[in-house]
């Protein structure tokens, strides 16, 4: 246990859960995204690469605090019952704010290493959303299967 909560496990007790790879997914998304949309606000001799990468991070950071707010209240009930059921409890507060952000930090950092991965990546990202929300029965399913188990 790390400050009250386990390292990996349910979202609602963990710093990191299933979802952590998919946080990771979204940073370079969103990374790919940040880029073009920094560019089309301010082309490339107007800006040093060093405020623009600046730049995208604000980006994808603001996008993925928005997402974690919208989030939050889908968990708390401000939508449907099934939609609730579906999210499994509230998240804990530091897979939500700091975990979660480093995930999506980490994959942006990744996605300007290594350009080539954004489309892969964006593969991978539509399967396991399109599977863990059109198949699995909730967000946490995989945590009850006894490989990824933290009991």
């Amino acid at each position: 246990m790390l400050f009250g909560a386990e390292i990996w496990g349910l979202k609602t007790q963990a710093w990191f859960d299933v979802w952590s790879i998919e946080h990771l997914a979204m940073g370079i998304g969103l990374g790919s995204l940040a880029g073009l949309a920094s560019y089309a606000m301010a082309p490339a001799e107007t800006m040093s690469k060093q405020l623009r990468k600046k730049f995208e991070i604000f980006i994808v950071l603001s996008v993925s605090f928005l997402w974690e707010m919208v989030e939050h209240y889908l968990e708390a009930g401000a939508s449907y019952e099934v939609v609730t059921y579906w999210f499994q409890g509230v998240e804990f507060w530091g897979n939500r704010i700091i975990t979660d952000q480093l995930m999506v930090a980490l994959g942006y950092l990744l996605y300007t290493r290594w350009e080539r991965l954004k489309w892969p990546v964006r593969v991978f990202s539509v399967l396991w959303l399109v599977l863990h929300i059109a198949v699995f029965p909730h967000s946490m399913y995989l945590h009850e299967l006894p490989l990824l188990a933290s009991h």
